[in-house]
């Protein structure tokens, strides 16, 4: 195993088997398709993360930690959510 910068450990090729990445390549395939399926009837995840980045570049926090901490434990945004849900379905 190669030593980088800093003292990390590289990859290294020989560690896996021809099989064996063959089989993590098809995981990963399947893995992304798999998010993919859930984010797509999942809108809440889409309007949780719109909403956060909007708030976030009109406010534009110092600290980004604190805000997010703010933003998604704040107990009235599942009710926003919601009503943005039911507003999209009338919408639609």
């Amino acid at each position: 195993m190669a030593t980088l910068r800093g003292g990390l450990l590289g990859p290294d090729p020989g560690a896996l088997s021809p099989a064996q990445l063959e089989q993590l390549r098809n995981f990963k395939i399947q893995t992304r398709i798999a998010n993919e399926k859930y984010l797509r009837t999942h809108k809440e995840v889409e309007l949780l993360l719109s909403g956060f980045f909007r708030e976030m570049f009109l406010k534009r926090p110092d600290n980004i930690l604190e805000f997010a901490a703010d933003y998604f434990t704040d107990p009235r945004l599942p009710n926003r959510i919601h009503m943005q849900l039911i507003e999209d379905k009338k919408a639609a």
